[in-house]
């Protein structure tokens, strides 16, 4: 067997990320051709794949990537083991490529692809840690907003329509970021949640002894406090609780939002 150069070994890692005794190892496999060994790292790290997607990822990134017309853009969540790997470059250029991949998608639920989970693998591969596409979603109007925290880990997009300032527009992406509502009206907060906060407010008015039409009051005002804590247009504005979020928006309306956190 032709005997492996120290170029052809290091030509092989700048192409597939992996280490030195790994590269050396396919190219001696392979007769030193190095298509068939880029195919032999491949399969090894599907392999090594299948056996690490057992283990948790409870570390991750948020990724967002917007149309260059502002009307249109995309939040991915991809996960991993540990926040070592969070911080790695490989694994941020990963969440930023699954951003791109899906902004060119329909509007909504994104769900993974046979390009999303061939880039999943061969970062895998290169890092040997567990990781994997959490979640995406796209959300298209005259104007979205985004909003990343410095942590790479809290992500938020936004749908307007009607005028509305860059600065008005960061800072309600900033407010959705921290206030997490639910939806944007009261209306769009799910039956089963109000429901569920109806229960509990009903057994703490029975549970205080009130008689029934001042349980019942009770009970209507606890549930209209939380719709209003929990809907987007009814919060309090974070950079100033004088105001709702209504009234910063002036004639312009929300049609859609969508917060991520990593692990939420």
């Amino acid at each position: 067997m032709a005997e492996i150069s120290a170029a052809t070994v290091r030509t092989l890692r700048e192409i597939t990320g992996q280490g030195m005794m790994e590269c050396k190892k396919a190219l001696k496999e392979a007769g030193g051709d190095i298509e068939a060994a880029k195919d032999i790292l491949r399969r090894k790290g599907l392999a090594t794949a299948e056996k690490k997607a057992g283990r948790a990822t409870k570390e991750g990134l948020v990724a967002i990537s917007v149309a260059p017309d502002r009307r249109s853009a995309a939040m991915i969540e991809v996960q991993c083991e540990t926040d070592f790997c969070a911080r790695n470059e490989t694994f941020r250029a990963l969440a930023k490529s699954l951003a791109e991949m899906a902004v060119k998608c329909r509007d909504g639920e994104v769900q993974a692809t046979d390009a999303t989970r061939a880039a999943v693998h061969d970062a895998l591969a290169k890092i040997k840690e567990n990781m994997s596409y959490a979640r995406g979603i796209k959300i298209s109007a005259s104007r979205v907003g985004a909003y990343l925290h410095h942590n790479n880990e809290v992500g938020v997009l936004v749908g307007i329509e009607g005028d509305i300032s860059d600065e008005t527009l960061a800072d309600l992406c900033m407010h959705i970021a921290f206030a997490d509502p639910m939806g944007i009206t009261k209306d769009d907060i799910p039956a089963k949640i109000v429901e569920k906060e109806r229960e509990i407010a009903k057994q703490q008015a029975i549970d205080s002894g009130k008689p029934p039409q001042i349980a019942e009051k009770m009970v209507m005002g606890k549930v209209n406090k939380f719709l209003a804590a929990n809907a987007l247009l009814e919060q309090p504005f974070v950079r100033d609780d004088k105001k709702k979020v209504r009234d910063i928006l002036g004639s312009a309306k929300v049609t859609a939002f969508a917060r991520f956190v990593v692990g939420g």
